[in-house]
């Protein structure tokens, strides 16, 4: 049973899904927001996401993907890239949408892919692939099958932006693939929010959820920030538990005893 009726709310506030409605854009994810559209609006070819995990990139993600939905892209967004190269050119040429069920040779494959993409910029459109958890790329010659689609060109734009993102150690591969890197037009970085953010975080995904009085005590945001490092997901799994807790308990208020008593519980 749900808590939100109990606190006046139309819509769990903490749930760890990737909905761009709840985005905080504090001043870094402002930022990387700018960045990575930049890269898209300007056809600067490569943007390079880091951040560690539970920050926000693949929420990111999906408010460039709603930011950019018209007639003038189209967008594959792969979310998981445990691939092999060839296996991922045929997820990316899937995810634009088009069957390739019938391709076992590599030379094949890209040539399909060159093909969509240079019927997208004759028809007007820009193509642009989202790669997710990048960090989980196993298979290195998939930055170089990246980087050769980049060679492929029409009135001096690339065919297609990528934009990759994932945890600090995609960064440590790229530096490690010097062609690669070379072409990466702008890297952006996400850390956890820092302790005076973690109030207005969680008091934003409170309001887009309906809050209409206030839910947490003020001086429990200090505790808050201890026990999740100010990292979203933790924020999120620990304010979650003591909504619900707190209802259970019929509490007028979230303080940061209840919240301690949550966490504790959590930990155990």
């Amino acid at each position: 049973m749900g808590y939100e009726e109990y606190w006046g709310l139309k819509e769990k506030p903490f749930e760890n899904t990737a909905d761009p409605k709840f985005l905080y854009m504090s001043s870094q994810h402002e930022e990387a927001l700018a960045r990575l559209t930049y890269t898209v609006y300007e056809n600067k070819g490569i943007s390079v996401l880091t951040g560690a995990f539970g920050c926000g990139k693949t929420v990111l993600a999906e408010k460039i993907l709603d930011t950019l939905v018209s007639t003038s892209y189209e967008m594959a967004f792969i979310v998981n890239p445990q691939f092999k190269a060839l296996e991922l050119l045929r997820d990316i040429i899937y995810n634009l949408g088009y069957k390739e069920d019938h391709m076992q040779d590599k030379d094949e494959v890209v040539h399909k892919l060159v093909e969509i993409l240079e019927n997208n910029f004759t028809n007007g459109k820009r193509s642009v692939i989202i790669i997710d958890e990048a960090h989980l790329i196993e298979d290195l010659k998939i930055f170089e099958e990246l980087r050769v689609l980049l060679n492929y060109q029409k009135d001096r734009k690339f065919l297609v932006t990528l934009l990759l993102l994932g945890q600090p150690e995609l960064r440590e591969k790229i530096n490690n693939l010097k062609q690669f890197m070379q072409r990466v037009a702008i890297h952006c970085h996400l850390a956890p929010l820092a302790r005076s953010e973690v109030s207005e975080y969680i008091k934003h995904r409170l309001a887009v959820a309906g809050a209409k009085k206030q839910i947490f005590e003020e001086t429990s945001y200090e505790y808050i920030y201890d026990q999740t490092g100010g990292i979203p997901r933790r924020i999120n799994q620990l304010c979650d538990i003591t909504l619900f807790t707190a209802a259970g308990e019929e509490a007028r208020i979230v303080d940061t005893d209840l919240i301690e008593k949550v966490s504790k519980s959590m930990e155990a």
